[in-house]
């Protein structure tokens, strides 16, 4: 009898997808050990022990249907492995799922198939692959979508416009991937952020001893000032457009264009996530310290 528990075990054991999982333990009459021998011969347990390795490089991409668009971000544990032809065909698999599902979410993607593919990948391409994150984006008709992929896809930018066309919006997709904006207006950051930054800079401005005897107002005024400016710089709006006059704020430029910024999603490759340092040096080492012992 195979049920759910027994799936989870074998899942947690050898990491394998769920549906390999049950069609182990139906291939063995629910005998979990018989199971992993299984999976192993058939290439799909060994996929776990990559399990803990880092998979920060990759490509992100973004698939479309009509008024809904899905972005999503692949990993690998290298660059190199995102040019192969294998995980190239993952990225297409995965963006497929997300049309024909209209998927939110990276889980929500994995149960409708994608694990067993993200899983057979990593046994098949020897590295572990991770779909790390979707995200479903929606507009209306009215309404337009540019879209940018930096290096083949290391950066990938989505961009929702009222008004304009598909050239503008790109030329704004284009312009967040350079800019990395947080929000698109002052009004979208959180207080909590303001407090913290205009904390930071209050000490920052006390600390300044070429500001030591200023008046406790002239140093407010100060840090008004700096936190101002460091908002600018995170608001989409606010920023001077890369593409535009000097001095030219993307807010400007698209009053010109009477265009508006609806939404904008960017993901990075790997963005906040443990880089993988490779030490070749050591790896050579520890190469002929092996090769040493066996003679």
């Amino acid at each position: 009898m195979v049920n759910a528990s027994l799936i989870k075990e074998l899942r947690d054991k050898t990491g394998a997808g769920m549906m390999d999982c049950k069609k182990a333990l139906v291939e063995c009459n629910g005998d979990v050990q018989a199971a992993i021998d299984w999976l192993r011969e058939k290439g799909i347990a060994k996929a776990a022990k990559k399990a803990s390795r880092i998979a920060a490089e990759g490509l992100c991409d973004a698939a479309f249907d009509g008024n809904y668009a899905y972005l999503y971000e692949l990993n690998s544990e290298t660059d190199f492995v995102a040019k192969n032809e294998k995980f190239i065909t993952l990225m297409n698999q995965i963006g497929e799922i997300c049309v024909a599902n209209k998927c939110e979410s990276a889980e929500a993607v994995l149960g409708l198939g994608a694990e067993e593919l993200v899983v057979n990948a990593t046994a098949t391409i020897g590295e572990k692959i991770s779909l790390r994150r979707v995200q479903k984006v929606e507009k209306t008709d009215a309404q337009v979508f540019g879209f940018y992929k930096h290096m083949g896809g290391k950066i990938a930018t989505l961009v929702v416009l009222e008004g304009g066309d598909a050239e503008l919006a790109k030329d704004i997709s284009m312009h967040v991937t350079a800019s990395r904006p947080l929000y698109i207006s002052k009004e979208d950051i959180p207080g909590d952020y303001i407090e913290k930054e205009t904390h930071i800079q209050m000490e920052l401005t006390k600390n300044d001893e070429k500001l030591a005897g200023k008046p406790e107002a002239a140093l407010a005024k100060i840090v008004e000032g700096k936190v101002n400016k460091q908002l600018k710089e995170i608001c989409l709006l606010d920023q001077v457009y890369v593409k535009g006059s000097s001095n030219e704020s993307v807010a400007q430029f698209l009053n010109q264009k009477h265009a508006s910024i609806v939404t904008f999603v960017r993901y990075e490759v790997g963005e906040g996530m443990e880089k993988r340092v490779d030490d070749f040096a050591a790896e050579v080492a520890a190469a002929a310290n092996a090769a040493a012992n066996k003679q």
